[in-house]
């Protein structure tokens, strides 16, 4: 079968649809990523030059302004640090409730599994919606916090669902094997389960962290107090204003007002970018794992 196949893609007609394959793809590829080489090359062009020319991918005159601007001011680093502690701790806490509900729900013998399920799933269906959803957070004291940021979505059905089939997946006998030799559910968990499930975990991580990361419509929603903001809200006042001058931005360096809505736009992405090269060998094993069985 491998022969066969391989002769018919060695032909001239094979040769000719893979060449065909290979331009269209990379024209793709290069249409995806053109905006944030623009973006890039903004970052690092002079305002005079971003007025200008409509659009460029290398600058003429190259300054790094927008970034000392940005480097030096109080408010944008304050929620760069925030972000990433509020993206880290929220990815921890989100990740670890999911397991310890998806485990459980992974046992067919659970009393109650099945109406737990069909709970989860009417979630996935019917969404209590923002209005509610802001009543609950304002009743329990968390307006104006971090936990506003990470609570409400501590736990994604979806990801309960795969996570739940995945540990489903797994060999029984392990399990049994440490039972055997005297550990409880909690310790079988620890250093049988999750040792095997690197991959799963490590792809709904990347999920977890990177909704926090870009959520702005909660701390909209729930931080009033513009010091707690974290950089999805500054990257959304800088976008939305004409320009930004040296006071709004605690910063001793005049910023270019073209010249940092494409700086912070970088300095928005690039964590979530280099995040990826990381958990790319868990990613495509992690997804379609764990979403056969139901």
């Amino acid at each position: 079968m491998t022969s066969t196949t391989h002769k018919r893609f060695n032909t001239r007609a094979g040769r000719a649809f893979d060449v065909l394959n290979i331009v269209l793809l990379t024209a793709v590829g290069l249409l995806a990523i053109l905006p944030f080489v623009y973006v890039l090359a903004g970052s690092f062009a002079t305002e005079l030059e971003i007025t200008t020319r409509p659009f460029f991918l290398w600058p003429n005159e190259f300054t790094t302004a927008s970034y000392e601007s940005i480097l030096s001011s109080d408010v944008i680093v304050r929620a760069f640090v925030t972000t990433i502690a509020v993206t880290f701790v929220g990815t921890m806490i989100q990740l670890a409730l999911t397991v310890l509900m998806a485990y459980p729900l992974s046992k067919v013998d659970l009393p109650g599994r099945r109406t737990i399920l069909s709970l989860v799933i009417f979630t996935m269906v019917f969404s209590a919606g923002m209005i509610p959803t802001f009543l609950v957070v304002k009743d329990l004291g968390l307006l104006d916090s971090y936990w506003a940021l990470i609570l409400p979505m501590a736990i994604n059905p979806f990801s309960l669902i795969i996570i739940k089939n995945f540990f489903q997946q797994l060999p029984h006998e392990l399990e049994e094997s440490a039972k055997i030799d005297g550990a409880n559910e909690l310790q079988v968990l620890r250093h049988v389960v999750l040792p095997l499930s690197k991959p799963v975990l490590a792809t709904f991580a990347l999920f977890y962290a990177v909704g926090i990361w870009n959520d702005y419509l909660s701390p909209l929603l729930y931080l009033s107090d513009t010091g707690k903001w974290t950089l999805q809200m500054i990257l959304r006042q800088v976008t939305a204003a004409a320009s930004l001058s040296a006071d709004e931005l605690n910063s001793d360096v005049p910023p270019p007002a073209q010249g940092i809505k494409f700086a912070v736009v970088v300095i928005a992405t690039i964590p979530v970018l280099l995040a990826y090269p990381f958990l790319q060998k868990h990613f495509a094993k992690g997804m379609l794992i764990g979403s056969v069985k139901g």
